[in-house]
């Protein structure tokens, strides 16, 4: 009798695990697959409280005469700081190395380290009551170019600022910024640029994104425009533990200096630490 109760016993319990398991196997994936879709949402805000490393790969082509190519590989950490309960300070850090082919028959190519930008946002951590998120702060240039042609050989500052809204899987906002030159080499051109990125994005219940965005640049000091226009696609996935984003995009110049390129590709990889 005993061991008829036992055997019982076994086959009700074996039946409870066999109905709560998959419950919490149902569980566990709604969880992951809402911690992707917030990881997602993240990506299309600068300033998110996240830590990312974009390596974003362009080629641009049609300099010059010589319709020269010009290959930049963007390193770009983003990372958020608390500063108080209600505040973040987020870095973004924009490290360029360039490889260009010389413009002109018979020039040189260079391989080198580009000039640095630096951008500090003072964010709150929530957005405001009709949902935009917002940042500001100071923005430096430095002169790290290894090569006179690979940099403006100037320091400079200024202001920065992002204002974006997310909802219903759409983000759109505009981050900008404005660069004096305040220090550098006597002999070369003093930088008054104005950078405007408006941006547009799209992101799928399948974490796929689809982007438009204008990453223009004005400078004062030669009036004059440069405006790539950017159409991108991008794909959140897991590889092991580790979520990464991949993103293929392309470049068409509206507006360009005499010499500047016709059209660009873009490939981007984002390693995310989400915490």
């Amino acid at each position: 009798m005993q061991k008829k109760l036992s055997v019982a016993a076994a086959l009700v319990c074996g039946l409870a695990l066999t109905a709560i398991c998959p419950a919490f196997a149902q569980e566990a994936a709604t969880d992951e697959k809402a911690a992707a879709a917030e990881l997602a949402k993240k990506l299309q805000n600068p300033i998110a409280s996240l830590i990312s490393v974009p390596i974003q790969n362009n080629w641009d082509f049609g300099y010059g005469r010589e319709n020269a190519m010009r290959y930049t590989a963007n390193v770009q950490p983003v990372i958020p700081f608390s500063i108080s309960e209600k505040w973040n300070v987020v870095t973004r850090t924009i490290v360029p190395i360039i490889y260009a082919e010389s413009p002109v028959k018979g020039g040189d190519d260079r391989f080198g380290l580009g000039d640095i930008v630096q951008s500090f946002f003072f964010s709150p951590k929530e957005p405001t009551e009709r949902g935009w998120v917002w940042g500001a702060g100071p923005a430096l240039l430095y002169p790290s170019a290894t090569h006179e042609t690979l940099g403006g050989e100037q320091f400079g500052l200024g202001p920065t600022a992002v204002l974006l809204k997310q909802q219903k899987g759409w983000t759109y906002g505009l981050l900008a910024n404005h660069l004096w030159s305040v220090a550098g080499d006597g002999n070369r051109d003093d930088i008054s640029a104005t950078y405007l990125q408006p941006f547009v994005s799209y992101t799928t219940k399948k974490f796929t994104t689809f982007a438009l965005n204008t990453e223009s640049t004005y400078d004062w000091e030669n009036s004059q425009w440069t405006v790539p226009v950017v159409g991108q696609v991008s794909q959140l996935i897991k590889i092991a533990k580790q979520p990464v984003q991949f993103a293929l995009a392309g470049k068409v110049y509206a507006d360009k200096p005499d010499g500047g390129p016709d059209w660009g590709l873009r490939f981007t990889v984002t390693l995310l630490f989400p915490k």
